[in-house]
């Protein structure tokens, strides 16, 4: 196994592991549930992931299970195509969130649903850019300005793991001033080291101060019928 392939593992599997966090899973559960016999689902920045045969891929990248090639400001699709759109932490690297926003109501049929989840508290990660972060009104805002009706919101990991982001790459970078090169493995032993502060989230669900820095949210929305 290549280096890359490892550390791709290690970190979708500990410090960027919020794709898999109980409120995500449930959330993709119930929009796919609601995906027609005959309708097919797009994926927005797919990259490797791959959930459901009825999904379709879009990247920048060509990939072994992307489908679409192309930019989510100007995504070579047909209006009206897609019974749903998913989009997972990626319109925080979308130089122009706003249009592929609109990119995303114009491939969803009308009635159609989307699922959008993006960042409010983590470090600078370019992939191939990284322009954005969303608060709570950030992401409504951003879905709401497309003409979208929000069914649903809520936060995909909450404060404790928006704080082991931050302390995570706030040691990495200390740590490394006068050794930069090892600022790559300094990142993994802190991920795996602090990584016991993500299961106090279950605890700072209840506080009334959750929105203050949790590590992202999620919309479910409806594109009106015609």
């Amino acid at each position: 196994m290549k280096y890359s392939d490892i550390r791709f593992a290690f970190v979708k599997l500990v410090y960027g592991d919020h794709n898999r966090s109980s409120a995500v899973k449930k959330a993709i559960k119930k929009c796919l549930s609601r995906l027609g016999d005959n309708e097919i689902a797009l994926n927005v920045g797919a990259g490797t992931t791959n959930y459901d045969k009825r999904i379709k891929n879009l990247d920048i990248f060509e990939g072994e299970h992307i489908d679409y090639v192309g930019s989510a400001e100007a995504m070579p699709m047909a209006d009206g195509t897609f019974g749903l759109v998913l989009t997972q932490e990626v319109l925080e690297h979308v130089q122009d969130p706003f249009q592929a926003m609109n990119e995303i109501y114009r491939v969803l049929k009308p009635g159609g649903t989307l699922y959008c989840q993006l960042p409010f508290i983590i470090g600078y990660h370019p992939g191939p850019t990284d322009f954005w972060r969303f608060t709570k009104e950030g992401i409504k805002e951003l879905v709401e300005k497309s003409g979208f009706v929000i069914e649903e919101q809520g936060i995909t990991v909450g404060s404790s793991t928006g704080f082991y982001r931050i302390a995570v790459e706030y040691f990495s970078v200390l740590l490394s001033v006068p050794l930069p090169f090892l600022y790559t493995a300094f990142k993994a032993l802190f991920a795996i080291a602090l990584y016991p502060i993500k299961w106090l989230d279950y605890i700072m669900q209840f506080s009334k101060q959750a929105d203050r820095i949790p590590g992202g949210y999620y919309v479910i929305a409806k594109k009106a019928m015609a």
